[in-house]
């Protein structure tokens, strides 16, 4: 998930994890906030608790080598690794209204992420207890990696992208997390070339088509007609 926000006084900035250096699967590379997909994630009634989006749309936009309902889960997947990892709850009202944090439910999802974490509750039910639907119209699909067959690791990765909500600040530190910036994309480019910043190449590549962008306004009108923040 690539959360974008507004910088100041022009631009816009993206948010970089770095992970751990004792996770063995890219520890110490900066990244996005991410994992894998659960049975959970396209469920029914998973699927029951998404908003913006439908099965049907999500297949048209993956591919056709997916069914409608696991297409689904690779949007609802992004949702909860971004909470899971990060904080930041893409997410509307039942009614679909938007999603207001005032303090007290501030604390009470809070609270359920780390329940997320301890596995004492899972992100479905966390959506039914606290009468939510993931906001799957918030994010763009934005580009698809995957490695070679022969390669040591492997991985078949979709990157998607989404504003940050105006109400909801992201942890710098977590679980996963060493801990977080927010940079422009040319700032990043800048000191992953002095070796400053590691990454891998999808990564990379993200934020040198990014870069091309001056506004958070004109990204949104490139990858979601119509959408106002």
């Amino acid at each position: 998930m690539i959360l974008l926000r507004r910088a100041q006084p022009k631009g816009f900035e993206v948010f970089l994890t770095r992970r751990p250096e004792s996770m063995p699967f890219l520890g110490g590379m900066y990244c996005y906030p991410g994992g894998s997909v659960a049975e959970e994630d396209f469920s029914a009634r998973m699927i029951d608790r998404c908003f913006g989006l439908t099965p049907v749309q999500a297949r048209k936009i993956i591919g056709a080598q997916f069914s409608p309902q696991a297409a689904m889960g690779l949007w609802v997947a992004a949702v909860r690794e971004l909470f899971e990892e990060v904080g930041v709850l893409l997410a509307v009202e039942e009614s679909g209204f938007p999603l207001v944090l005032d303090p007290a439910r501030a604390g009470a999802l809070a609270q359920r992420q780390a329940a997320l974490l301890n596995r004492s509750c899972s992100f479905l039910s966390l959506l039914e207890s606290e009468k939510l639907r993931c906001d799957l119209g918030s994010l763009a699909h934005f580009s698809h990696w995957q490695t070679p067959a022969q390669a040591a690791t492997c991985f078949d990765t979709r990157f998607f992208l989404a504003a940050l909500p105006g109400d909801q600040t992201p942890f710098f530190t977590s679980n996963e997390v060493a801990h977080s910036l927010w940079l422009t994309p040319d700032r990043a480019l800048k000191l992953f070339d002095r070796g400053e910043l590691p990454m891998i190449f999808p990564t990379f590549t993200a934020l040198r088509t990014l870069a091309d962008y001056e506004t958070l306004e004109s990204v949104l009108k490139e990858f979601w007609p119509g959408r106002q923040l």
